[in-house]
């Protein structure tokens, strides 16, 4: 069975790698699903949760914020400004970013606004949605 050899590394590290099924992604252009033999490609990342189903079933999750990937000969690569794995996001502060970003009056594409888009990414990765 073919599977795709996931590598995702961000500015301060290497986050995750490993064999997986099948990658989801969030592009500007919407979801992207990736299974094995999927033909090469280069995406923008949004700030969004990036969904990995490892070959043994596991679902692993990763709050990416920007960034790109690409997939090439069943390699994929995750290039992220920041990447989190769920198990590695504290709850609380993302749910006191959020708030903070909230009450400063998050709007557009203003600093509060991305600080509210990455906390609420960071709290969907976190509790699994």
């Amino acid at each position: 069975m073919a599977e795709l050899e996931v590598a995702i590394v961000s500015a301060e590290r290497a986050v995750w790698q490993g064999r997986a099924k099948s990658v989801v992604a969030k592009t500007p252009d919407g979801e992207m699903g990736i299974l094995p033999g999927h033909s090469p490609v280069l995406a923008l990342l949004l700030e969004a949760p990036l969904r990995i189903e490892t070959t043994d079933g596991t679902k692993v999750l990763v709050a990416v914020h920007g960034g790109f990937f690409s997939m090439d000969s069943n390699h994929v690569h995750v290039i992220a400004e920041t990447a989190e794995l769920a198990e590695e996001i504290d709850i609380e502060r993302a749910k006191a970013a959020l708030e903070r970003a909230k009450r400063d009056g998050a709007e557009g594409d203003d600093p509060e606004a991305r600080a509210a888009r990455r906390a609420e990414t960071r709290l969907s990765v976190a509790i699994g949605h």
